[in-house]
């Protein structure tokens, strides 16, 4: 990862379950890529902008009645519409690095999955959305479930997701094996339940083949 152009920005996207301890990462390689010559933007969904941190408030919070989940997935896509509007695609357009917290493979996992809505409405909302555009590559953090809530739980921020039920995560989970069995070229699988050290390593040289 030494030398590089600034002609094309590149966007990677990092998924996985709760409490995957994907924020840290995205931290540190994010030094990482500044300390060797890249612009880097760090971002998440829902989220990235005014109006998507404001739809994430919604997407978040406790209502007397269930949300729908397809209105769940509609406010994915509409805080998404923004964030590439506003922040990914003009980034890209510099030739920065784009490392994003989540993106549409959550949708496919989250709401298609472990929703139920399945895959076929979440690709044509993404078509819609997102054009051609996909993420250069997609770090996916796993780890079992049980742990991965244990963690969250630890956090103490939790949300409406963190609360869905055991078959829920574990749909989750699987959706995003699949995803990533789908198209190998395209996803490294971290172990998200090694070393902090060693989960960095994973991540630097899944980047670094990609880059």
């Amino acid at each position: 990862m030494t030398g590089h152009t600034a002609s094309t920005g590149r966007l990677f996207a990092f998924e996985g379950g709760e409490g995957a301890g994907k924020s840290t990462q995205i931290r540190q390689l994010a030094e990482h890529l500044r300390a060797i010559g890249y612009t880097v933007r760090t971002t998440r969904e829902p989220g990235g902008t005014p109006l998507g941190e404001a739809i994430r408030g919604v997407l978040m919070g406790e209502y007397a009645e269930p949300m729908p989940a397809m209105s769940e997935l509609l406010l994915m896509f509409a805080a998404r519409a923004a964030h590439l509007a506003e922040v990914i695609e003009p980034a890209l357009a510099a030739g920065e690095i784009v490392l994003c917290d989540r993106f549409t493979d959550a949708s496919f996992a989250y709401q298609g999955a472990a929703r139920g809505l399945g895959e076929a409405a979440v690709a044509t909302l993404e078509s819609l959305v997102q054009g051609e555009r996909r993420p250069d590559g997609v770090l996916l953090f796993d780890l079992p479930v049980a742990d991965g809530l244990a963690r969250a739980q630890k956090r103490g921020e939790v949300n409406r997701f963190d609360q869905e039920t055991r078959v829920f995560h574990e749909r989750v989970r699987d959706s995003y094996h699949k995803r990533a069995a789908g198209a190998p070229e395209r996803y490294a699988v971290i172990d998200a339940a090694a070393s902090p050290e060693k989960v960095s390593a994973s991540v630097i040289a899944a980047v670094g083949r990609w880059l």
